[in-house]
């Protein structure tokens, strides 16, 4: 990988990542709920006494050390994703004030949602290893060949469940993440252009191109996993 490639790549993902956790924080302030993951996190927040931000990284740990017998091999990306979102989302719940209207906590939540489907495609995009949430969904696809869409439930079924058995928000916004996020990956990473993502990070959806380092034409791959 060339110098200069590696920067733009190490740049989305930084970007990619920080955008992420200041959606969260965006999330947890229009208090209309999390998407399931941070259901978990805030419930396992409240119940310690940490901060989100510290919950998210532990829990990131702990998922991490399930990937060994997944057989995954994390990335920078992945380390990355474990800190940079941590630090990230404690700052800006430090400076985001709650809105005090329904109208203004809506919007808050619209633009919290939009912004974690740009991070989303920024941070895959960059190519340089999968969060470990990710990492656990497609660990358990190919070591059980159940579908995505299966694995993905369960998971997340059941942290949602037990995030909130322990008084994480559950929502609307639980709602609108669950349904808007999809669609809205979908229409970032064709929007997005090419020179900020790198092809492995969306082998799946992004279409065939030519690279500036090798001139050589790059196949996607299909792998159905992609945007996850």
């Amino acid at each position: 990988m060339r110098p200069v490639r590696a920067l733009s790549r190490g740049t989305t993902l930084i970007a990619g990542l920080c955008g992420y956790g200041v959606s969260m924080a965006m999330m947890v302030r229009a208090g209309l709920g999390l998407d399931p993951w941070d259901v978990f996190h805030q419930g396992l927040s409240l119940l310690t006494g940490m901060t989100i931000g510290t919950a998210s990284a532990l829990v990131g740990v702990a998922v991490l050390v399930a990937w060994i017998p997944l057989r995954n091999r994390p990335g920078v990306g992945t380390v990355a994703n474990v800190a940079v979102i941590a630090i990230t989302v404690d700052l800006a719940l430090a400076v985001i004030p709650a809105p005090a209207s329904l109208p203004a906590r809506a919007a808050m939540l619209v633009a919290a949602v939009v912004l974690n489907a740009v991070s989303t495609v920024l941070y895959i995009g960059a190519g340089l290893g999968p969060g470990p949430r990710d990492g656990l969904m497609t660990g358990l696809v190919i070591r059980t060949g159940g579908s995505v869409r299966l694995v993905r439930t369960v998971i997340e079924v059941t942290v949602l469940a037990v995030g909130w058995l322990l008084g994480g928000t559950v929502g609307v916004g639980t709602v609108v993440y669950a349904f808007g996020i999809g669609p809205l990956v979908g229409l970032f990473v064709r929007l997005i252009p090419d020179r900020l993502v790198a092809v492995s990070g969306w082998a799946g959806v992004r279409p065939v191109r030519i690279t500036a380092d090798d001139g050589k034409s790059e196949q996607p791959t299909h792998t159905g996993i992609a945007g996850s």
